[in-house]
């Protein structure tokens, strides 16, 4: 059939019509339409989605230059030779390179484009709603799905109920991630991912960053030492963190934003950025008309099914088992072969039991599967092993001072349920912990993985010593 747009095309059936074209919904369609199936894809922003242009892809580019001086810092030799800051023009333009921005200003998902062509997936620009059993509205347009209805319209930023901050204009993720200038000061409400992340990227950029952790303090849903670690490192790099109070008003006076927090302290800066959390994108997508009443995360089966919908999935962070592109596309894979009836294997991955994060501050976090205290509130009766991340003849070269690996080991069954590792460059070594977590491998069979010399994962046979296995 080829590529097309909507304009382009008079057939409104296919095997499958897939709602949202970010990394989830492309792997679903790109893996039916691979099957011989034809397949519709809607979209109402851009094809590629919210990784590719309003966080993953763009936040990181942010961030990379200066963790790379950080670590350059470190390391004689190589600190002598850093002479200068950050060229804050040089970086917007390479993340501008890598989110599509064209001389317009405007983002382009043009080169995502051709995927879809390759594989004869049909592309319908607006917004879908479910009109019916198997039915996709989009403008003036019904499509008819055959065999399913795939929902992957991902989350947005989620404004908090503080008193004026929708009319303040605030930041989310979407604009701290895209501007195209640096404030010279910068509030940043919330402590977790996005929060810790935009803090460094900006801190690293010029701005004067101030933090707002509100009382469950830094990355609360990580180990107790990760935030401890990360607010360590951010406060040395110039980070303004607030602990504790809450923000409760927020108000713009012209090209200045006042945050005003529980204990009436006074905040000012040129941008406010809202870090709190997510809110699924089901309100406008008609679940009603098939009987599924909700307007947030939608519950599913281990196969993607909504209960009682044999005909319709959702994959990714509509489902809210695990809020990650990664694991979205893993979702999408286990949808699309069930449409295609084949014989997939489940696992408990699929519910975000065994989701791997990466936490891309300076030291970086990288973790899979429980904390030490989400496995005890789970009923299991384990044991703890903390080792240093550098404290091994591989760390030697890295130059850091702080970095924490914990391993969570099941004692009753002999394996490890969560791995949480912190420092510089850590998210490489994470793969190596999902296996071990996810395959669910006995310690004393990884005893005899043997980790090369001289490399930082030689924490492993600290584990190991500890055990005494």
């Amino acid at each position: 059939m080829g590529f097309m747009n909507a304009t382009d095309v008079q057939e409104t059936e296919f095997d499958a019509v897939v709602i949202g074209a970010g990394p989830g919904g492309e792997v679903a369609a790109g893996k039916l339409a691979d099957a011989g199936l034809s397949v519709a894809i809607v979209e109402v922003d851009k094809v590629g989605g919210e990784c590719s242009y309003y966080a993953c892809i763009p936040s990181k580019a942010l961030l990379r230059p200066g963790e790379l001086l950080i670590e350059a810092r470190r390391i004689p030799g190589a600190a002598e030779a850093v002479t200068g800051t950050v060229d804050v023009d040089a970086v917007l333009r390479r993340r501008d390179d890598l989110v599509a921005r064209g001389e317009d200003g405007a983002l382009h998902d043009d080169g995502q484009l051709p995927w879809l062509e390759e594989r004869g997936i049909v592309l319908f620009r607006g917004r879908g709603r479910l009109v019916g059993e198997r039915r996709v509205a989009v403008g003036g347009t019904e499509l008819r799905a055959r065999r399913a209805v795939v929902l992957a319209g991902g989350t947005r930023a989620a404004l908090p109920p503080i008193d004026g901050l929708a009319d303040a204009r605030p930041w989310t993720n979407r604009e701290a991630t895209t501007a195209r200038e640096v404030p010279e000061s910068l509030i940043v409400v919330g402590g977790g991912v996005v929060g810790a992340e935009m803090s460094q990227a900006y801190r690293s950029l010029g701005a004067a960053v101030t933090l707002v952790t509100g009382d469950r303090g830094l990355l609360p849903r990580e180990e107790d030492f990760v935030g401890e670690q990360v607010g360590e490192a951010l406060e040395e790099q110039g980070v303004d963190i607030r602990r504790g109070p809450r923000a409760s008003a927020v108000r713009r006076g012209g090209d200045r934003v006042t945050v005003t927090l529980g204990d009436g302290t006074e905040l000012h800066a040129d941008e406010v950025l809202v870090a709190a959390g997510r809110t699924p994108q089901t309100a406008e997508l008609g679940l009603a008309e098939v009987g599924v009443g909700t307007d947030g995360f939608v519950g599913v089966d281990e196969r993607m099914r909504v209960p009682a919908l044999d005909w319709l999935y959702v994959i990714g962070d509509l489902n809210g088992r695990a809020l990650f592109t990664h694991m979205a596309k893993y979702q999408a894979a286990i949808a699309a072969a069930d449409i295609l009836g084949s014989d997939i294997s489940v696992d408990h991955l699929g519910d975000g039991g065994g989701a791997p994060r990466v936490i891309f501050t300076e030291p970086q976090v990288a973790s899979v599967g429980h904390t030490a205290r989400s496995a005890r509130d789970a009923g299991l009766e384990v044991r703890t092993v903390d080792v240093p991340t550098d404290g091994n003849a591989g760390g030697a070269f890295t130059g850091a001072d702080r970095g924490t690996a914990r391993f969570v080991v099941d004692e009753g069954r002999g394996v490890l349920v969560g791995v949480t590792i912190t420092g510089t460059g850590v998210a490489e070594m994470l793969q190596a912990a999902t296996i071990a977590v996810v395959g669910e491998v006995p310690v004393r069979r990884l005893r005899h993985a043997v980790p090369a010399f001289p490399t930082r994962s030689e924490i492993w046979l600290q584990l190991f010593d500890a055990l005494g296995v």
